[in-house]
């Protein structure tokens, strides 16, 4: 089910419908229940396609009940082993051979989201955070949520069970602000989202194709290629969200946020806590602070402190590179996740020592310093995002004709480009709001707020042509 397609607008709104005409607990349990059964229906041909994810569920439920109620490290250690390896097989990994795969076709989307909220479950219930057996309906609604399934956020058990015995929206402007989130979503990802993956495939197909290109015309397609997966992926990952949290906070349900002004980030490791937040929380909790705290007891010297939380952070981030895909290629993508978080950690101990921790942080405010380090973590990450749109032989290919020379060149144009567009939108925001205070007379009243949703609204609804002309037109534009 497309989330720009009629059914899933039909879906949104019939749940929200629901939800606010019965408000109980149980009514509302019933209600998401029926809309994520619907909703993930959509994704199969035939019931017999939806039992590895039921028996995936299932295990993960005798898991957790075992685990509240034995709370062993040891059983701990070989149910996550039986977990792991269910997702591993289900997912289809690579470097699996036929014989441990299963023989038809079957739900994937969403195992992945599943799997972060079963390892939570199993972890607290071990520790004894879980006081209590889960109903079932609340688990399975926990794990399959229609609007947490595909894509997250990652919201923990505590907050969504306190989250089914609150109230929908009642407050005008909580609901007002609520629908123009859901626009918002509509218009990033079935407008802005589209016209960049048009532009994105445009532009890689020539950097991919057996036409021969100059060295400075691979630069520049890779270069822009990169840029313009980057900013698809955004708008579409990130007007997911305000649509979910937005019909979240309509039907009661407040979701945790995921992105906080990504491309405002100064490092690396301040990138991961603006992106996919829940992702990276997630991560940190459950690998990365078990992790940083086993070597710390084995090598418990305080200078090395510093040099173990890089050590973790690439690990964390290898195994989440790892996570985004079955193929070889996000090994590369691990790697280069891991690398950049650690180099980060790496190098902020080494300033720190060397030039002081308040010279340090005194010399980061400036101005420039600011926009080249943002210049410098986009440049990074943009980059490495080619492992999601290349594969193994694709990404090699590239880097052989590209060079040492052409990915440090491409590096270094990223860097300078999105530094001087990072400093120009500062500017221009803060044009912008200067004007908005001298005339917030006007554009601050009830009015003006409702023609602007109001022409969201029929920019959503308009897509369907504006799909044909618009992104031909700014693919033609470059």
């Amino acid at each position: 089910m497309a989330f720009t397609s009629p059914s899933f607008l039909l879906l949104l709104l019939a749940f929200v419908l629901l939800t606010n005409a019965f408000p109980s607990p149980r009514a509302r349990s019933i209600t998401l229940f029926m809309a994520s059964a619907v909703f993930i229906a959509s994704y199969v041909d035939s019931a017999l396609q939806l039992l590895p994810l039921a028996a995936f569920l299932a295990f993960g439920y005798a898991s957790i009940e075992l685990l509240r109620r034995g709370r062993s490290r040891g059983l701990l250690g070989v149910l996550l082993i039986g977990l792991l390896g269910g997702f591993v097989v289900l997912k289809r990994y690579s470097f699996l051979g036929p014989a441990v795969q299963l023989p038809f076709p079957y739900l994937m989307v969403g195992l992945s989201y599943v799997l972060f909220r079963l390892i939570h479950l199993m972890v607290d219930a071990q520790q004894g955070e879980l006081t209590s057996r889960i109903p079932a309906l609340q688990f399975v609604n926990y794990c399959s949520s229609f609007l947490t399934f595909t894509a997250g956020p990652i919201q923990l058990y505590p907050e969504f069970a306190s989250e089914q015995q609150a109230r929908p929206a009642q407050d005008p402007a909580r609901v007002g602000a609520a629908l123009a989130r859901v626009v918002r979503g509509f218009v990033k990802v079935g407008v802005a989202s589209a016209i960049l993956n048009y532009v994105f495939v445009a532009l890689s197909g020539r950097l991919l194709s057996n036409s021969p290109l100059g060295a400075s015309s691979t630069w520049a397609l890779f270069g822009a290629s990169a840029v313009t997966y980057t900013a698809y992926l955004y708008s579409n990952f990130a007007g997911y969200m305000d649509i979910v949290l937005g019909v979240g906070e309509l039907a009661g349900q407040r979701l945790p946020e995921n992105f906080n002004q990504p491309f405002a980030a100064r490092s690396f490791l301040d990138f991961w806590s603006r992106w996919h937040m829940t992702l990276s929380n997630w991560f940190k909790v459950y690998l990365f602070n078990p992790l940083l705290k086993g070597l710390a007891k084995r090598y418990p010297s305080n200078g090395s402190a510093p040099y173990l939380a890089a050590a973790a952070f690439f690990v964390t981030f290898l195994v989440m590179g790892l996570w985004h895909g079955t193929t070889a290629v996000f090994v590369i993508y691990g790697l280069l996740l891991g690398a950049g978080a650690s180099i980060n950690k790496a190098w902020q101990v080494f300033a720190s020592a060397r030039f002081g921790k308040r010279a340090y942080k005194q010399a980061g405010e400036r101005p420039l310093a600011v926009y080249a380090a943002r210049g410098l973590t986009f440049a990074y990450f943009a980059l490495a995002l080619a492992c999601l749109w290349l594969d193994l032989p694709q990404l090699l290919g590239l880097a052989r004709r590209l060079g040492p020379g052409g990915l440090v060149a491409s590096y270094g144009a990223l860097t300078l480009g999105a530094a001087l567009v990072f400093a120009s939108w500062d500017a221009a925001s803060a044009w912008l709001r200067t004007a908005r205070a001298r005339w917030s007379p006007l554009f601050g009243s009830p009015l003006a707020r409702d023609f602007a949703l109001a022409a969201q609204i029929l920019l959503v609804l308009s897509v369907g042509s504006f799909f044909h002309k618009a992104p031909e037109f700014v693919y033609r534009a470059f």
